[in-house]
């Protein structure tokens, strides 16, 4: 049975950052949903590779209607974090121990939502030192996986690991 995934994505999102894991998502048989301020928002990845097609607004989906959370990086993280609907949706599922993926500037969300504290975590370089803040321990590797619940990644290099362990938790 196929896990529905929330992903927070706005304009500007690393385009590689959600294509790869969303094909990986589908192919394994989950849902990926797209959650945005408005439903049929088209929102563009900033290397103009990708395109998508906002499946919800945020103000019609309840946090507790989905399995897990995935929050692509690029500079959607950060503008989406400037929104307490969105932040309070992440926090959801950082609170309910439902997994949470979230690669590059992904984590910015989280940091926002005060919902790092005490987790092992990685992200891209920029933000290592907010998360530290934060009060993650930042581990520099490609995928960092903690309490069986939140698997963080820090570049698009680091994707192939990121599909992998996401996809472990989702089994």
């Amino acid at each position: 049975m196929g896990k529905k995934i929330a992903t927070l994505i706005t304009n500007m999102f690393e385009d590689v950052e959600y294509t790869s894991p969303a094909k990986d998502f589908k192919e394994a048989g989950h849902d990926v949903v797209t959650i945005e301020k408005e439903k049929g928002n088209e929102v563009t990845g900033k290397n103009n590779e990708a395109t998508v097609t906002i499946d919800y607004g945020i103000n019609d989906v309840n946090p507790s209607d989905f399995d897990a959370l995935f929050i692509p990086g690029g500079f959607s993280p950060d503008q989406l974090r400037g929104d307490d609907r969105f932040v309070k949706f992440a926090k959801h599922f950082m609170d309910e121990k439902k997994p949470v993926f979230a690669i590059c500037h992904g984590p910015q969300l989280l940091i926002t939502a005060k919902a790092l504290e005490g987790r092992d975590a990685t992200g891209f370089k920029s933000i290592q030192v907010d998360m530290e803040y934060a009060g993650a321990k930042v581990v520099d590797k490609e995928v960092v996986v903690c309490q069986n619940q939140l698997v963080t990644s820090r570049q698009p290099d680091d994707i192939p690991a990121f599909n992998r362990e996401s996809l472990n938790l989702l089994k």
